[in-house]
């Protein structure tokens, strides 16, 4: 048996290839894959073959944001069952290191996170026909869950990870710069913490149009609006909370000079050496504070999809067939025309 999965061998070299199936042992799960949602960090691999320090030196299978169908379990597995649908965490932290003793498994000294090319060798992804992995990295869903939805759970987990960063957000203003899926799953996350305005900034007016879906208040279209802050920057700024997705040196300006003095930047998006306003950072006292993945966001994301609490739907964009995996990482790459891009696995289709 075989698995045709999706490999990089490096920039604009995506190929689609036959891989022996992986076997099932001792508390595994093999998952049947039927929806891969494409990241940021895909697509960083894709056109320039990494980000930062991070490199694609070997091939590696793409994705990280998947979910399927159980097909088979192996000895000891309990919490899934045959034709359950699950959300697959790609995150490993190996539990005995400094950190995940200290309860920082975030931060874990020997992560395997799927999908990785920062070991190597790389952490091989999930863009995969079938992948086995081990039980505690699966979540079920109910009976009517849908998979494109379902493999949602790590973008929002990334963003229940951000907002746990941030001070409580009932009754605040806040400000979101950058609205692809991430800003966007900031804008309802923020909504679903109670936030009492929440502003979303973009250069294009598609992914303005999906936060306003989100729960956005207001949208500002920079690239038509250049002064469209310009009112939140009065009194030494307006929001209590500013969540920067963009890693863009203007935009993380703008958010700072947003920000109320005492403020907090909690930032999301992730670039290489990017040039901050430190004066304004320390006249105004402002809280900066990075966030990392998720661990237990995991679970709680599974759970906000699944019950509804958190509609997950506006950003998803119509989706391809494994056969086009290189049309969909090109549209993917469209932010005037896409925000979620997923891949079909199986025979599977939203339609």
């Amino acid at each position: 048996m075989t698995s045709r999965t999706c490999v990089l061998h490096g920039i604009h070299d995506l190929r689609l290839e036959s891989h022996p199936e992986p076997v099932t042992g001792p508390g595994d799960v093999k998952v049947s894959v039927q929806a891969g949602g494409i990241c940021g960090s895909d697509l960083h691999y894709y056109h320039h073959g990494g980000f930062g320090p991070v490199r694609v030196r070997e091939p590696i299978a793409m994705g990280h944001e998947a979910a399927g169908r159980v097909v088979e379990t192996g000895d000891d597995v309990n919490a899934v069952h045959v034709g359950d649908l699950v959300a697959i965490n790609p995150s490993r932290p190996c539990g005995n290191c400094l950190y995940c003793k200290e309860g920082n498994p975030v931060h874990c000294l020997d992560m395997r996170f799927m999908g990785s090319a920062y070991r190597l060798p790389h952490e091989q992804g999930l863009f995969r026909e079938r992948v086995v992995v081990p039980e505690t990295r699966v979540f079920r869903f109910g009976l009517n869950a849908d998979p494109v939805e379902a493999a949602c759970a790590e973008p929002l987990a990334v963003c229940l990870h951000a907002r746990a960063q941030a001070p409580d957000l009932n009754g605040k203003r806040v400000l979101v710069t950058g609205a692809g899926p991430i800003g966007a799953l900031c804008v309802a996350v923020a909504r679903d913490a109670g936030a009492r305005e929440i502003v979303a900034t973009d250069l294009q007016a598609m992914p303005l149009s999906v936060a306003k879906r989100m729960g956005a208040d207001k949208t500002v279209n920079l690239a038509e609006e250049h002064d469209g802050l310009g009112p939140y920057m009065a009194d030494k700024g307006q929001f209590d909370v500013a969540f920067e997705c963009s890693a863009a040196a203007p935009a993380i300006r703008d958010a700072l000079a947003c920000l109320r003095p005492r403020g907090s930047l909690i930032a999301v998006g992730v670039a290489g050496d990017t040039p901050m306003p430190l004066n304004l950072i320390v006249s105004k006292e402002i809280v900066v504070r990075g966030t990392h993945r998720f661990h237990p966001e995991f679970a709680a994301a599974v759970k906000a999809i699944d019950t509804g609490t958190i509609d997950v739907s506006p950003i998803i964009s119509p989706s391809f067939p494994l056969e086009k995996a290189v049309e969909a990482f090109e549209r993917a790459g469209d932010r005037a025309r896409a925000m979620k891009v997923h891949i079909f696995f199986n025979g599977y289709s939203a339609d």
